[in-house]
């Protein structure tokens, strides 16, 4: 195996622009003073939701949606594996890894259905409850994550972080992707900022 180009701009670009926007939005989730940047950051991140699930379906070749979703089998023999120090090598997102994924995009769509009604001041007590409810649901899936990555990098001997910010991961050349698809990187931001501007009105 060598160093190929595996993530695209937008997928990691993506990634690190919804994990401030969860930060963000979860330290500014109980303050009064901080209700708009929290509003801007839920929003952020629910456009950002929208992007990826349009990306995991026309995306690049790891990116998309085919490429990782496995069976919940599948998901669990990769973390039996782990656990044995047996880890099977995935070029792109591993079988537990695409679940989390899948997860996040959810809770993340989740967690705006239910903020926003509250920002127009409706939907009364059981509503944010719920919004809590998915709100802490998602940390727990981030927690889970970032463990699995830790774990992971150490198994594989690969710092995880790192590739998604260059993009490049060990895997065989003809697994590589063409090129970063900067040219989607504006949808996103685009994408990011007017579902940030449309739910904070």
């Amino acid at each position: 195996m060598e160093k190929i180009l595996v993530w695209d701009w937008p997928t990691r670009i993506g990634h690190w622009l919804m994990a401030v926007a969860f930060l963000v939005a979860y330290v500014t989730g109980e303050s009064e003073e901080w209700r708009l940047v929290h509003v801007w950051a839920g929003g952020t991140l629910a456009g950002v939701v929208v992007f990826r699930l349009v990306w995991g379906l026309i995306g690049s070749r790891h990116a998309r949606f085919a490429s990782f979703i496995r069976s919940p089998m599948a998901a669990l023999g990769y973390v039996t594996n782990l656990l044995r120090g047996q880890p099977e090598h995935h070029t792109g997102h591993n079988p537990a890894g695409g679940w989390a994924i899948v997860a996040l995009l959810l809770l993340g769509l989740g967690a705006a259905a239910s903020g926003w009604p509250l920002y127009q001041d409706l939907g009364g007590e059981w509503l944010e409850e719920l919004h809590e409810i998915v709100v802490n649901g998602m940390l727990l899936v981030v927690l889970a994550h970032l463990a699995g990555v830790v774990v992971g990098s150490l198994a594989h001997g690969e710092n995880l972080p790192r590739t998604m910010v260059t993009g490049y991961k060990l895997g065989r050349r003809d697994e590589a992707i063409s090129g970063g698809r900067l040219w989607a990187v504006p949808l996103l931001l685009a994408c990011a900022v007017a579902a940030a501007w449309w739910l904070s009105q």
